[in-house]
């Protein structure tokens, strides 16, 4: 289980309808297409087993999706076809699934939103994320901290949402004044393979990057690989992102290339999935927001976030 820090809940109010007979809870999630999706649909599928076995008088039907089409055909499906009281959602992207999901809330359907958020506000009747802006924050932070005044970095995006929109403004904010230049921000899809190619890019522009703020730790393995191939040895560092339990590992042993990470929990996800089953079952109110803050890993305390039996 991933550590939850700083968790807070803020503007609750009143809870979604209680249950009566079986009702049907759908969860909407990416497939496994880089490794956090791995770990948060690990924590999906281990969160409904549970909570299936907890609450009788609920039914789940969960499905995962390769690109945002494909999961406007499973909502819709959900709503035809089971008849769904409550959708958990974690958008593949944010403005194909803004209007589907809208319509769905238009239903009188539950909506609990997970860390990508909606482009638009006020659809969803929860919403359970990381502190993203404190995400971009922390590792501003850390870039001001250990980079010299004038040092040249490059930055890799996630893919197009409010949530990657949330961590570039956190980051620059934090390095302002710090005289740090960004040379270059290009998006990496949080993808190993497309951040290799964006890095390959980078070093063929650029004959001398400081460090790089990979922004995702699968993003920091395909910008690693591109490094190594080029065999450059300006780049002080890379700093990734979200915990990944080899990138902690290389934090923990002390890695020069690795001195730090920053949370963000893949199983947030099971947080979204088990506050919306209570809201379900129980008076208990659960709107409003549910944020898991960031937290910066160094070698000092890596022990604490290294969890080998992790599947990210």
């Amino acid at each position: 289980m991933k550590h939850f820090a700083a968790a807070s809940i803020v503007a609750l109010c009143a809870a979604p309808a209680l249950a009566q007979d079986t009702t049907v809870i759908g969860v909407s999630i990416p497939a496994a297409t880089h490794g956090w999706a791995g770990g948060m649909n690990f924590h999906a599928q281990e969160a409904v087993d549970r909570l299936e076995e907890v609450y009788p008088e609920l039914d789940f039907v969960l499905a995962t999706a390769g690109d945002p089409s494909e999961q406007v055909s499973d909502i819709e499906d959900m709503v035809a076809t089971r008849g769904i009281s409550a959708l958990v959602v974690l958008p593949f992207e944010s403005e194909p699934l803004t209007g589907p999901v809208a319509n769905v809330a238009n239903q009188g359907v539950w909506v609990t939103v997970v860390d990508r958020g909606l482009s638009q506000e006020g659809i969803e009747d929860l919403y359970v994320a990381g502190d993203n802006t404190g995400f971009g924050q922390v590792s501003g932070e850390y870039m001001a901290e250990n980079l010299d005044e004038g040092a040249q970095i490059v930055a890799l995006r996630g893919i197009p949402t409010t949530i990657d929109n949330e961590r570039v403004a956190g980051f620059e904010q934090a390095i302002e004044g710090s005289g740090i230049e960004v040379l270059e921000m290009e998006h990496g899809n949080w993808n190993r393979d497309d951040s290799f190619t964006v890095m390959q890019d980078f070093l063929s522009k650029y004959p001398q990057i400081d460090a790089v703020w990979a922004s995702d730790d699968d993003m920091a393995v395909g910008v690693l690989a591109a490094i190594e191939a080029a065999g450059r040895e300006d780049i002080q560092f890379v700093l990734g992102g979200a915990g990944m339990k080899e990138m902690i590992q290389r934090t923990m042993e002390g890695d020069e290339m690795i001195p730090a990470n920053v949370t963000y929990p893949p199983a947030m996800i099971a947080t979204a999935i088990e506050l919306t089953a209570v809201g379900m079952v129980s008076s208990a109110p659960v709107s409003g927001q549910f944020t898991i803050g960031s937290v910066l890993v160094t070698e000092e305390n890596a022990e604490d976030y290294y969890y080998p039996d992790s599947p990210f």
